[in-house]
């Protein structure tokens, strides 16, 4: 009797099995001792005992994706960095909100499984994972032949996350005057790519850009999404009163900005206050698009925003300050 008729139909459990054996120890090495099951058991187990130290705590969770970049990935046989990119905006989502992430679960899906490409996006969840301090704890890699084109994947992620219930960063306290400050991008982060690609095909992508600062296209599209952990973390050491902050992902400035901004309140951003990297100068050339589809649709140079109140301005240190809170509504360029 024949044992191989799944893989004849497009699955192959063997390359599953495979793709697991590679990925064990990078999954492995972001585990701290809350982490109760490992890898291949049918659910994450993770110690909720810490939580006993926060006097009231509250669990922040959220799922994402990197959208399209896995197809400059794919272009690209590029596959290290994703990983990293989709970890990274999960952490700053459950941010904007005051969380420190606690663990986190990957989701992998192909036409047909490359153990190899598997193990290089898993290797990226999970250096970022370990750099966040967060547990990878769990994930499923799936197969699916027919339902994703060959060669290309599918990669979605969900994190959760814990603040104490009376720190958490909910918008509530902004006001018209506080000042909008800018903690810059490294490029697009995960947004924008469909456009991107769209507007940059016909280009070569390999060979360095005096307009891109001695980059290739390749290198300025696959450039990490940044984590904001560790600068968000000082500021409230440091006493600042974050008053709101920002991610700013799919819809870019315009339409991420009012998500934290209290009912009667608006803002008004200055084009010239971020510098714009060089990429989104090139996008916008090469596609004709004016400024307020850009603003729309990528971050523009601003990865997070954080808004504070004028007497704090002067203690944020590598930032750019973009704009004002007003009376009003929605986001007005300058």
């Amino acid at each position: 009797m024949t044992h191989d008729a799944y893989r004849r139909a497009g699955v192959d459990i063997d390359a599953g099995n495979r793709a697991v054996s590679l990925m064990r120890e990078a999954v492995r090495a972001t585990y701290g001792p809350e982490v109760i099951t490992g890898i291949g058991a049918f659910g994450g187990l993770f110690s909720a005992a810490g939580l006993k130290l926060i006097d009231d705590p509250a669990l922040v969770a959220s799922t994402d994706g990197v959208g399209t970049k896995t197809m400059v990935a794919a272009r690209l046989k590029r596959w290290d960095t994703i990983g990293q990119d989709l970890v990274n905006h999960c952490v700053n989502d459950i941010l904007v909100m005051g969380a420190r992430p606690l663990f986190f679960l990957d989701y992998i899906a192909s036409s047909r499984l490359d153990p190899e490409q598997i193990a290089a996006v898993v290797g990226g969840c999970a250096a970022a994972c370990k750099s966040a301090g967060c547990a990878l704890i769990g994930g499923e890699t799936a197969e699916m032949p027919g339902v994703y084109q060959p060669g290309e994947i599918d990669l979605v992620g969900t994190i959760v996350g814990v603040v104490d219930r009376a720190r958490i960063i909910d918008g509530t306290h902004i006001q018209p005057g506080d000042v909008i400050l800018a903690l810059p991008s490294s490029g697009l982060h995960t947004n924008g790519y469909s456009l991107a690609r769209q507007a940059l095909d016909p280009l070569d992508w390999d060979t360095p850009r005096d307009d891109l600062f001695g980059q290739s296209i390749a290198e300025a599209l696959l450039a990490v999404h940044r984590p904001y952990l560790a600068e968000v973390n000082s500021l409230r050491e440091a006493g600042i009163d974050l008053r709101g902050l920002a991610h700013i992902t799919g819809g870019g400035v315009i339409e991420n900005l009012p998500r934290v901004l209290p009912e009667g309140l608006g803002a008004v951003i200055r084009r010239d206050a971020c510098p714009i990297l060089p990429i989104f100068s090139l996008i916008q050339a090469q596609a004709m698009i004016d400024d307020a589809e850009m603003y729309r649709v990528f971050n523009m140079g601003m990865g997070m925003l954080v808004i504070v109140p004028p007497a704090d301005v002067d203690r944020v240190p590598g930032v750019h300050r973009v704009g004002a809170i007003v009376t009003g509504s929605g986001v007005t360029l300058a």
